[in-house]
């Protein structure tokens, strides 16, 4: 069982949510193997590191010898800028997928931020505040190759390539697109929008290429190109359906019993009354809900384990508060203070999204601020 601090804030935890940085740096490592020796992986750490913390993850990383970093948004690049500079061997290129918005790209370039210009707007603004510096500043262009969201359209791109002036501004260092449907091998998209994307880096000749995330890099090496980004895979989740999950798990929740009582027949539980017990029984309240991530969809459809025992999610999730059928365990291994461990060895984030019909990168991204949390590192673990 995994032994958690006797003192401070555990103490005073509902929940305890323990996160494995040695996992993560294992999983980046693997991975990074995987598409090399022509290609390279970087860290994706966008939404707090997946709700995981990306201070400590990003650091991690940069200790491990990660070099390139995605973010989401300016602010998270900032941030992440911050952490990496005090630092001389975590020195790293930090790349934002949003692109700048309007009147932010003085931040970027002050902060050495690298923007992905996903518009020819963000192109001229770019390549204006160049020309105001009088130097080249560095981007990525981002051409879409079908999933219709971000990125320059193919004659948008063609037009790009022949502007010198503005390429020689930008001083793009990637060329990037995004993967549909990855995570389903067999599907057509991904054939169709690696030949678009083929397409569009012979348009920027010598320029390297990313066009893999997680899942992508299980496709194979011709969607490897040059960088991939691996964010998921990084955090334990599985890359692709209906297939054994490579990766190393890295998080474990555990939630603290606050009461356990006695049920008879016919009694409900729950907001709603959307459980009704069928026979005498032994109900677990945990101090965990909706507040914390724990799904309101999960009601009647969840489960944890305490011990080796799986223990059914019964009545509604509401905000603090959910309710286990820990009925028939052995005596004693129910008591208030005790831990029902809601992700851990016998099921994992993925498990949890699909009882809940999401997916596995909702549950970690949902993660709330209430948890007491544990990271593991060479030190620690």
């Amino acid at each position: 069982m995994t032994q958690f601090p006797e003192a401070g804030d555990a103490l005073r935890a509902g929940a305890i949510l323990t996160v494995d940085l040695d996992a993560i740096v294992a999983n980046w490592r693997y991975l990074d193997k995987r598409v090399g020796p022509g290609a390279r992986a970087a860290g994706v750490v966008k939404g707090d590191a997946y709700g995981l913390g990306a201070a400590r993850v990003a650091a991690a990383l940069a200790d491990a010898g990660c070099r390139r970093f995605f973010v989401a948004t300016p602010d998270e690049g900032l941030a992440l800028g911050a952490l990496l500079s005090g630092r001389s061997d975590r020195v790293a290129d930090i790349i934002v997928l949003s692109g700048p918005f309007d009147g932010s790209e003085a931040d970027f370039a002050g902060a050495g931020l690298i923007p992905v210009l996903n518009s020819l707007e963000q192109i001229s603004r770019w390549r204006s505040l160049a020309g105001r510096l009088d130097r080249p500043l560095p981007s990525v262009i981002h051409v879409d190759t079908g999933m219709s969201r971000l990125g320059l359209r193919y004659a948008e791109a063609e037009s790009l390539s022949e502007d010198a002036d503005t390429l020689a501004a930008c001083a793009p260092v990637l060329v990037m697109s995004h993967l549909a449907c990855a995570d389903d091998p067999d599907h057509p998209m991904n054939r169709r929008q690696l030949a678009a994307f083929q397409a569009a880096r012979r348009l920027f000749p010598g320029l390297p290429g990313s066009l893999a995330a997680s899942s992508g890099i299980f496709l194979g090496p011709d969607w490897h190109a040059d960088w991939c980004r691996p964010g998921a895979a990084l955090y334990g989740l599985r890359p692709q359906q209906g297939k054994a999950n490579p990766m190393r798990p890295v998080i474990r929740l555990d939630a603290r019993i606050v009461q356990v009582r006695d049920i008879d027949a016919g009694e409900t539980v729950g907001y709603g009354a959307t459980h009704r017990a069928s026979r005498r029984g032994r109900l677990a309240t945990v101090a965990v809900g909706y507040a914390d991530g724990l799904f309101r969809s999960l009601g009647n459809r969840g489960w944890g384990h305490l011990g080796e025992h799986r223990v059914p999610l019964v009545g509604r999730v509401s905000m603090d508060l959910t309710v286990f059928d820990v009925t028939g365990l052995p005596d004693g291994l129910a008591r208030p203070g005790d831990m029902i461990t809601l992700v851990g060895p016998d099921s994992g984030a993925d498990d949890l999204g699909e009882a809940g019909g999401t997916i596995g990168y909702e549950i970690l991204t949902a993660l709330g601020r209430r948890y007491h949390r544990v990271y593991l590192d060479g030190a620690s673990s």
